[in-house]
């Protein structure tokens, strides 16, 4: 019918490569040592860029994991049907090396290029995410038990992809898993009450809960559990050394605000086998260096989040045309995509930062207390940038972003997760203020490090004397913890762009987040910043 001519709506987002069209990653991969990766990352730009691999994302979203807990005759089976689409994802990000891209090659960059992988992966799907950065992540605490981690190792780095429920050790490679909180305690995690019984050399059972556990269908999970010595860390595989399936019980899956396509339960264990790691009383020390891995995924997938919805909004603004001219050319909603630019550049500055500090903290002692201290910074900024980030961008679309077709919903939804994930708020501000009293040197490195871009300008150097200030005067830590973490945070991205980011980028940073010249709102940039560099950045045709 003539009435239903289709006017004014701007086409699909055209397949398009990831890699070269973003602003500020290749730059950051060959600053940090990983130019060697490019190859590698231009290739997986363009793949993960494909409308199938779009389309898996959707998909996986729709058709949500299923819990079946008994088959057809009535035996329990405790296991979880995934949609096609999310083995597809799984598939891609385990034969592209995106869990173990470090740990492939002695050379330079490792942690580098597998972030830049991971970033590029999750911008069309952040589930799948989940299993591959426990994965990723599970090994420096897994070597706490080295016979265990001399049989295990091989298959957690395999670029191999087998979602078959069968014994671990007679698949070609494995996903790891991490259980720690439990509904009394959440984040404190001392307060579990899951026990372990010993019953010989690093054999035990244990019997009790875990509230959250994402990605039960994992081949093997590290958890805590109350040892006779004390708190403990455990290797807690699905199935027995007899090949027999392990006493664990998926009570039911997390109805969760985002992240569907991934499974999240709760889990019973009944007298489940498990393995120690580490010593007795030592699980936190043990399960932390997992923790902090994971922490910097928390980093790259909000990073990824923000880049993604960044250019969604600026695709439909670059067609959408409205009260006389395409929307991209009317002067507010430059002042806004600038502004949203600014945001996603600096956090995916961040981001790197924090990654090439875990390549070089095994060999430098600075960028060993820098890591400590850039993790929970970057987690605790990043993450919580992403929200009003992506609400912003999906206000860009109008109603059209409101609808779950756009992807914006699915990108809202996914936002929060990673603020939540791996410590909430609360948790990271104090877990910096730990660091600082543990580490002290952690602090002098971190101003070296943001020190690095005194004076270049007044507005930086200002914010510095600043940061300087509060680091020595904390009246009250614990309450001061989360005005400290955000001084930090934009001090560190300001350093970065500085150093790192165009002159528009700088200058908008600078004049905004540091000096404080803006709104309450995106889109309030002063009038004196050139937006054109901005737009153009966040452009990817």
């Amino acid at each position: 019918m003539a009435t239903h001519e289709v006017l004014n709506q701007p086409p699909e987002l055209p397949e398009y490569d990831l890699w070269s069209t973003d602003p500020v990653l290749p730059d950051a991969v060959a600053r940090h040592g990983a130019g060697w990766t490019t190859e590698h990352l231009s290739r997986f730009g363009k793949r993960v860029g494909r409308n199938d691999v779009r389309a898996w994302g959707v998909a996986a979203n729709v058709y949500e994991p299923v819990l079946r807990t008994h088959d057809r005759f009535g035996h329990r089976i405790d296991q979880v049907e995934f949609h096609p689409a999310w083995h597809r994802l799984m598939d891609l990000a385990v034969s592209e090396g995106v869990h173990c891209f470090h740990r492939e090659d002695g050379r330079d960059g490792g942690h580098v290029a597998r972030a830049a992988l991971m970033y590029l992966d999750g911008q069309m799907e952040q589930g799948h995410s989940c299993p591959i950065s426990m994965t990723s992540s599970v090994l420096p605490a897994l070597r706490a038990n080295p016979e265990l981690s001399e049989t295990v190792e091989p298959l957690i780095t395999s670029r191999t992809y087998d979602p078959t429920f069968r014994p671990w050790w007679e698949k070609p490679g494995i996903l790891m898993g991490m259980g720690m909180t439990e509904k009394q305690g959440g984040s404190d995690v001392r307060t579990n009450t899951t026990v372990a019984t010993p019953l010989g050399g690093d054999e035990y059972e244990v019997t009790g809960h875990k509230w959250f556990t994402s990605a039960p269908m994992c081949d093997a999970f590290l958890i805590l559990a109350q040892a006779p010595g004390g708190l403990t860390c455990f290797f807690l595989p699905r199935h027995r050394p007899d090949g027999s399936v392990n006493a664990i019980r998926i009570e039911r899956l997390k109805d969760k605000l985002g992240n569907r396509s991934n499974a999240s339960a709760e889990l019973e264990f009944d007298g489940a086998w498990v393995r120690r790691v580490g010593e007795e009383g030592r699980g936190v020390k043990t399960i932390i260096e997992m923790v902090n891995g994971t922490r910097l995924d928390c980093t790259i997938g909000s990073a990824a989040i923000m880049r993604q919805a960044v250019t969604q909004a600026t695709h439909h603004v670059a067609y959408r045309s409205a009260f006389g001219a395409t929307l991209i050319d009317k002067p507010l909603m430059r002042a806004v995509i600038a502004d949203l630019e600014v945001e996603t550049e600096a956090a995916t500055l961040m981001t790197m930062r924090v990654a090439a500090a875990f390549d070089r903290a095994d060999r430098d002692d600075a960028e060993a207390h820098l890591k400590r201290i850039i993790t929970p910074v970057a987690k605790y900024w990043v993450a919580k940038r992403c929200t009003p980030v992506v609400r912003e961008a999906l206000e860009c679309l109008g109603g059209n972003g409101y609808v779950e077709e756009s992807m914006m919903p699915r990108l809202f939804r996914e936002s929060p997760l990673n603020a939540v994930w791996e410590g909430s708020g609360n948790v990271i501000a104090l877990d910096l203020l730990r660091a600082m009293a543990k580490e002290p040197e952690s602090v002098e490195v971190f101003r070296a490090e943001v020190g690095e871009a005194r004076g270049t300008d007044p507005r930086l150097d200002a914010h510095l004397d600043r940061l300087d200030r509060e680091l020595t005067a904390l009246s009250d830590p614990e309450r001061e913890a989360r005005r400290l973490a955000e001084t930090m945070a934009i001090a560190l991205a300001a350093s970065l762009v500085v150093r790192h980011g165009s002159s528009a980028l700088a200058d908008a940073y600078l004049a905004t987040r540091v000096a404080g010249d803006w709104g309450a709102m995106f889109g309030t940039l002063p009038p004196h910043l050139d937006l054109d560099p901005l737009v153009e950045a966040a452009r990817t045709t």
